[in-house]
């Protein structure tokens, strides 16, 4: 389970699996507009998250950001926390 912090949105956690094919699964906010971001979870559900990540960036409503637009940046944290580090 992966659990982003969100920045400037009035949901304030991101959780959501991705498998082994880079599916999408489990997508829960926490706060934020229940039946919107319920709407969102679905929608995404079973999704590629390259498909996902590029259709939701840049979704806007205030402070310049949005919830779909949150979970873009969540899976993008995701990508690069998954990564292989080089010493």
């Amino acid at each position: 389970m992966f659990i982003y912090q969100t920045k400037g949105t009035c949901s304030r956690q991101i959780y959501f699996e991705v498998d082994d094919n880079n599916i999408l699964h489990n997508v829960k906010f926490v706060g934020g507009c229940s039946g919107n971001l319920q709407g969102i979870s679905r929608l995404v559900e079973g999704k590629n998250i390259d498909e996902v990540e590029k259709l939701l960036a840049g979704v806007m409503c205030r402070n310049n950001t949005s919830c779909p637009d949150q979970l873009s940046k969540a899976i993008t944290a995701y990508k690069l926390s998954k990564q292989p580090t080089t010493v």
